[in-house]
């Protein structure tokens, strides 16, 4: 009789078996752990709120030809219905085949990692001094993480008053020593240093206090062992702190290159993108088109967020697929 079964219901059944295991574990899972997922609900539903919904909405934008003169609004007593339609992909063949994307992106792209390895040079040096033990080293800690104390946009203002090139301070230090003014936000080269300058500033304590944890994680044991076997101060250096430190530099560095490719603050608030269009990145660029200019495009501005958004997933995909290769869990 068994001979007699049909293949589609041996398929079935041998369907059923195989899945019948797995929803079981999952209710198991459902009654063990209720009280854990019913705590995480609500903070789940905020995020599907907060990030979700503005997500979605972005993307079906993109899709649209909407601009500050068909999208829907209230004048007065009146109220106009949206006009804009459905384009399909029209706006992202427009912003990718403008060379003002291109140059954004390159710009945006050096600035990223100029960034990013002067921070994480800088944060793990002071990592190494602050991991030792010598007078007055909790007042230099406290010191070195004011900068990220302080907010943003109070930090960007000290520092454009510092960078004026009439009454900075800078420039009056550099004239008192018989040097002419630089330029600092007026010159398109120095713009870009200037950007670069405060970013860092801005992102060194957090390399700092992360890698300092890094180190701090690291057996003593090892660096005994290692100045017994007369290993050197380099040699230490080279083979125990940067393996023990890899794992904690991945991720300050994936987390440093998303902010810093994103960082719109120090840009727009230190020199508005100028001079001209020097210092303007993929981010203040889809602000310009959403904010500045006019008429305003909403949907362009929307394409430029999602070309952004892909663009840093695609980077996420290959760091992570590279940390994978060296044998790293991420």
């Amino acid at each position: 009789m068994a001979a007699d079964i049909s293949p589609v219901v041996a398929e079935a059944a041998g369907e059923k078996i195989t899945r019948g295991p797995s929803r079981g574990r999952l209710r198991r899972a459902l009654a063990t752990h209720w009280y854990a997922w019913t705590m995480i609900a609500p903070v789940v539903l905020v995020l599907g709120v907060i990030i979700g919904w503005p997500l979605v909405r972005g993307v079906y934008l993109s899709l649209t030809d909407a601009n500050e003169r068909n999208v829907a609004r209230t004048i007065g007593a009146n109220h106009i219905e949206a006009t804009y339609e459905f384009v399909g992909l029209d706006n992202y063949t427009a912003v990718l085949t403008d060379p003002v994307f291109t140059q954004r992106l390159v710009w945006t792209v050096i600035w990223t990692v100029a960034c990013v390895s002067v921070t994480f040079v800088l944060g793990l040096a002071l990592a190494n001094m602050l991991n030792r033990t010598f007078r007055g080293r909790g007042f230099y800690r406290m010191a070195l993480i004011l900068p990220w104390a302080v907010p943003g946009f109070v930090s960007v203002f000290a520092w454009r008053f510092l960078f004026n090139r009439d009454n900075g301070i800078l420039n009056k230090l550099l004239e008192g020593g018989g040097i002419a003014g630089v330029p600092w936000l007026d010159d398109p080269t120095w713009a870009k240093l200037s950007v670069i300058a405060v970013n860092v500033w801005l992102g060194v304590p957090f390399m700092m206090v992360a890698l300092l944890g890094g180190l701090q994680s690291i057996p003593g044991e090892l660096y005994e062992a290692a100045e017994m076997d007369g290993a050197s101060a380099w040699q230490r250096f080279r083979h125990i702190t940067l393996p023990g430190l890899r794992t904690v530099s991945m991720t300050v560095i994936l987390l440093s290159t998303i902010w810093t490719f994103n960082m719109f603050p120090v840009i727009f608030l230190l020199t508005r993108g100028g001079p001209g269009d020097s210092t303007e990145i993929l981010v203040t660029q889809a602000f310009r088109e959403a904010f500045v200019e006019s008429p305003r495009d909403f949907a362009g501005s929307a394409a430029w967020g999602v070309l952004i958004l892909l663009l840093l997933m695609l980077f996420a995909l290959v760091y992570r697929r590279s940390l994978r290769k060296q044998g790293e869990v991420w």
